[in-house]
């Protein structure tokens, strides 16, 4: 049942990871003692998460604040789409992850006391919320050697590093990139495809900073897709890097496009990672569900393309 008005209750399910940083304490105390009503659910293990914001909403709670980094705020969105439309309570971000890719697109603050703030005050604002086969997410599915270099950073270093880390990965990776053939479909097209890089972006940066798709928006229902294609020698890197900055909507090795839904069988199983959570596939589609949560964010967020 929803509290009354002037009851209003918020849940913050914190990344276990997280649950004994001072900042992180201090942040919570600090509010509470400001007047908010707020509660803690400190996660254990894979799937907690999801669950505990699936029940945040049975249990009529207002608000739920994701703690972590972009993994606990894809398990919590994944647990308020298991629920009713009516049921999902808004959605604030508390990032304390080593990329925070999402927070950072959308302009959230990073410090923990102001972070903690904005996500129990600012207003909230309907956003899309793809999906890869029954997967949610809400910054950005990658497949290919993006996803590879997430799943091949050890998270040791992506601590130490921060978002360097992925960067630092992949200049190893690079002198082996690998290509998956398959077929791409889209409701515009259909063609056969070498994929090295795909990137579905509902957001617009990934892997610790890469602007992978820069005019995204969360409130369009639509795609934003980079595939970058038939990467060959060293030597045609710096056209690719060119076409990678002008971004063609069809080159000889990059494309860009925008689509309201995209499949993609491929020849053998390929990575992919969602907001960062690695998976193997051997085909997928990808679908949005528009306006489907409210994420409170800041009235002047560059990912949002309707006025408040």
């Amino acid at each position: 049942m929803k509290r009354g008005k002037g009851a209003r209750m918020a849940r913050l399910i914190l990344n276990g990871k997280s649950a004994q940083l001072s900042a992180v304490r201090e942040a919570v105390f600090a509010r509470r003692a400001a007047g908010d009503r707020l509660d803690v659910r400190v996660t254990w293990e894979q799937g907690d998460a999801a669950r505990m914001a699936e029940q945040a909403g049975r249990d009529g709670v207002d608000r739920v604040i994701a703690g972590g980094g972009d993994g606990t705020v894809n398990e919590v969105v994944n647990g308020l789409m298991a629920l009713p439309r009516e049921q999902r309570p808004i959605l604030g971000i508390l990032p304390l992850g080593s990329a925070n890719d999402l927070a950072t697109s959308l302009r959230l603050p990073l410090a923990c006391a102001p972070a903690l703030q904005a996500a129990l005050h600012l207003p909230a604002r309907p956003v899309d919320v793809p999906c890869l086969d029954d997967w949610h997410f809400l910054n950005m599915a990658t497949a290919g050697i993006g996803a590879e270099i997430t799943a091949s950073t050890p998270k040791p270093l992506k601590r130490l590093l921060g978002g360097g880390a992925y960067s630092l990965i992949g200049a190893f990776k690079a002198w082996h990139v690998r290509h998956y053939p398959g077929r791409l479909r889209w409701q515009d097209g259909e063609r056969r495809v070498e994929v090295c890089l795909l990137a579905i972006g509902n957001g617009r940066q990934s892997g610790g900073g890469h602007a992978l798709t820069p005019e995204a928006r969360m409130d369009d229902g639509l795609l934003d897709v980079l595939l970058l294609h038939d990467v060959g020698s060293p030597t045609h890197w710096r056209a690719m890097r060119h076409e990678l900055e002008t971004r063609p909507s069809r080159g000889t090795y990059v494309d860009t496009f925008r689509a309201d839904w995209l499949a993609f069988e491929a020849d053998e199983a390929l990575p992919l990672t969602l907001d960062g959570e690695p998976a193997w596939r051997r085909g997928f589609r990808v679908s949005v569900e528009p306006a489907a949560l409210s994420l409170a964010v800041g009235t002047a967020c560059p990912l949002l393309s309707r006025p408040a």
